[in-house]
Order: structure tokens, then C-alpha cells, then sequence
């Protein structure tokens, strides 16, 4: 077969349609390195936008051919990203007369050989930009590490465990002090940041110039939910197919807060204040490039375990890239909780154009006055940043008054009081 035929068999990839009024994304990484063998459906590339990334499956099986594009570009709906050879095989890794494009691939099982900061989306073992920057920050060399991730590409999770056996290892390194010159330059790295993380810098930025925000506080006695949970989460998973956590009580708390204080469920646009009938309620979670909020919608109408069962569904396609664009728009009111973390107190900041939300924090034993006696309880702060243009600080205050009355005792939930 002649190069014209081969040219005839290649099928474009092209960037597919990201969603209502996104036009462009960037290219985040290459799945796939020419000369790799490709399967119809199977992910190529990952295209980074404003909310969420999104995998681009290839249309056919065969040979991946030449990228039209680098990581870090910028690319339109409908470019040209790839090509894929269809019908062919992975064979063509190791034919002597293929182009320099399929070469690449058996050259790059030298890594060592290549410079830390060198680009390395020309290799098999592609990192993202944010593992790179975890194996700069450890001082880690990527060829020792073994990747766990998808086709063998290495996690920040991976990195996270080889800096601890490094950290653990005995201490040979004593002497690489001393081997290391004096005046030895110090390096940086610039990273162009994605488009999720320039899309929320911006927002946050307009939420901070747009509302008058203010935040008030309050603090909770944890104690009738830690013994709720430890006393139904074995039931529950077993009828529910869920564990059990805290942020069902709070979602839950929370829409009954809201219906009593509707100008916390509110937003404004214009010069009119929209009210809502509904506790669409977007929650935070992690996922591999960062925070993204779904929304949990009508959360007024489910039950702690109808919740519980939305949060987890939307926690692990939220691992696996899989959440779709509409599960990112809208909400009503934003629950964050950054006591997964460690924090003990916060400002959250506003998701706009919401006009409140919900900070989270650490749970601590700390002594309190109960009944005139000082008893030790898990107690958490609460912090509920809001718009001061529409939300009073008497309304705020209440709200919050009204959340901690449900958590600290959670028959309220149940009969709706």
C-alpha cells in the first residue's frame, strides 16, 4: 500500500461540541502517541474547559497518526486534533522505513536520558502538567517512578508515594549536601494554568468585586450526627448501596434553612431579586485537575440517602472525567467543605451568581458549657459567606441558627421542623 492510500484510510479527529456557548478548550494531554494502537471509543486526548475536562474517543480502531496539536493549546469546536490510520496495526511501531512521527515511540523508552523539565507529552508515559510540577516540587526522577494510572501514565498519587519512600528511605543523601556547589542555581518553572483554573480565577475575582460579601460564623456540637452515623451506617450501606456520611445531614439541614430564609436561596439579576421555589444545592468534590461543583438539583425532595447516593455518583465520575457539563450549571446555594482537608475555619467565597455559601470545617473535641458544666464535644465551625446587598446580617445569622439547630438534633430533619 502506497502513502496515498494510508493517507486515504486516515480518519480525522476532530474536537467534538463541549457544551451551550463553550466554543474552545485547551488541550490538557495526549492519551495516545502516534505509532500506539487505538481501539473505536477509546479516550486519545483530554481537552480542558472552563468546567470540566472532557475525553475525545477516537471514531475507528487503528494506529494513532499525527497530532495537529500541542499540549497547552488552544483548540476551536470542529478543529483538527489527530489523525487515526484505520485498519492498522500496532506493527507499525517497529517497521524501519516509518515516518519520524512513529519512531518517536522506540526512542522513548530512554527516559532517564532526558532532562526532568524536557516536555515529556513526546513520550508514552505522558505527565500532566500538574504530576510534572509534583515530581518538580519532590525533586523526584519520573523514570523511577511506576505509573498506576491509565495505560501506565503516573498519578500524583503515584508521586505522592514515591516522595514518601524517598522521605523513608536511609539516609545515604547525607552526603549529596555537600556534593551540591555552593553557589548552585535555584530553577523555576513557569506553568501556563489550565483553562478550569483561569475560568474560577475569574469568577472569584468578579464575586469579589461585584457583591458587598460578608461572612458570619457559628459553630456546632457534632455530637447526635457522630451518633446517628456510627449507629445506622452498617444498615444503611447495606439497603442503601452508599455509606452514610455528614454531608447528607447538611445538604438535608440546609434546604429546610433555605425554605425558612429564601433571600439566602435568592440571586440578583439586574435589578430584580430572584427568588426560588427550589434548593438546587452544588456541592463540592474532588476530582484529578482540582474542585468541581456539581449541583445536586430539587435536593429539597430527596432523602438523606437519596443525597448521599447523588454526592457519591457525582464524586467518582468526578475521578473517573466523566461528569457532563450540564451537571456543572446552575445551583442555588454552594456547600463547601474544607474539612476533609484539616481547615479549622474559612471565608468561603461566594459562587456567583449565587448570593451565599456554605463553609465546612474540621471536627475537634473542644471543652464546652453544657448545663453549667464544662463537657468535651466534637464541635466544627460553621461560615456563611453572603451577599450583603440582599441578605441581611439578621437573615444570615438565622440561617445558620436554624442549620446548627437540625444537625445538633436530627429528629428536626425527619419531621421537618
Amino acid at each position: 500500500m502506497d502513502r496515498a492510500e494510508e493517507m486515504e484510510m486516515a480518519t480525522e479527529v476532530l474536537v467534538p461540541v463541549l457544551g451551550e456557548s463553550i466554543s474552545e478548550a485547551t488541550l490538557g494531554e495526549w492519551l495516545k502517541q502516534p505509532g500506539d494502537a487505538v481501539a473505536v471509543d477509546e479516550p486519545i486526548a483530554s481537552l480542558e474547559t472552563d468546567k470540566v475536562s472532557v475525553e475525545v474517543p477516537s471514531p475507528v480502531a487503528g494506529v494513532m497518526g499525527d497530532h495537529a496539536v500541542k499540549v497547552g493549546d488552544t483548540v476551536q469546536v470542529g478543529a483538527l486534533l489527530a489523525t487515526v490510520d484505520a485498519g492498522g496495526s500496532a506493527p507499525a511501531k517497529t517497521e524501519a522505513a516509518t515516518p519520524a512521527v512513529t519512531a518517536a515511540p522506540a526512542a522513548a523508552p530512554a527516559p532517564a536520558a532526558a532532562p526532568a523539565a524536557d516536555d515529556s507529552s513526546d513520550s508514552p508515559a505522558a505527565l500532566s502538567p500538574s504530576v510534572r510540577r509534583a515530581v518538580l516540587e519532590h525533586g523526584l526522577d519520573p523514570a523511577t517512578i511506576k505509573g498506576t494510572g491509565k495505560d501506565g501514565r503516573i498519578t500524583k498519587e503515584d508521586v505522592a508515594a514515591a516522595a514518601a519512600n524517598k522521605s523513608s528511605a536511609p539516609a545515604p543523601a547525607a552526603a549529596a549536601p555537600a556534593a551540591a556547589p555552593a553557589g548552585s542555581a535555584r530553577k523555576e518553572e513557569r506553568v501556563k494554568m489550565t483553562r478550569l483554573r483561569q475560568t474560577i480565577a475569574k469568577r472569584l475575582k468578579e464575586a469579589q468585586n461585584t457583591a458587598a460579601m460578608l461572612t458570619t460564623f457559628n459553630d456546632v456540637d457534632m455530637t447526635a450526627v457522630i451518633e446517628a452515623r456510627a449507629k445506622y451506617k452498617d444498615l444503611f450501606e447495606k439497603k442503601h448501596g452508599v455509606r452514610l456520611g455528614f454531608m447528607g445531614f447538611f445538604v438535608k439541614a440546609a434546604t429546610m434553612a433555605l425554605k425558612d430564609i429564601p433571600s439566602v436561596n435568592a440571586s440578583i439579576e439586574g435589578d430584580e431579586i430572584v427568588y426560588h421555589d427550589y434548593a438546587d444545592i452544588s456541592v463540592a468534590v474532588s476530582a484529578p485537575n482540582g474542585l468541581v461543583v456539581p449541583v445536586i438539583r430539587d435536593a429539597q425532595d430527596l432523602t438523606v440517602a437519596g443525597i448521599e447516593k447523588t454526592i457519591g455518583d457525582f464524586g467518582k465520575r468526578a475521578k473517573d472525567g466523566t461528569l457532563k457539563m450540564d451537571e456543572m450549571k446552575g445551583g442555588t446555594f454552594t456547600i463547601s467543605n474544607g474539612g476533609v482537608f484539616g481547615s479549622l475555619m474559612s471565608t468561603p467565597i461566594i459562587n456567583p451568581p449565587q448570593s451565599a455559601v456554605l463553609g465546612l470545617h474540621r471536627i475537634e473535641e473542644r471543652p464546652v458549657v453544657v448545663d453549667g458544666q464544662i463537657v468535651i464535644r466534637p464541635m466544627m465551625y460553621l461560615a456563611l459567606s453572603y451577599d450583603h446587598r440582599i441578605i441581611d446580617g439578621r437573615e444570615a445569622v438565622t440561617f445558620l441558627v436554624a442549620l446548627k439547630n437540625a444537625i445538633q438534633d436530627p429528629t428536626r430533619i425527619l419531621i421537618d421542623l
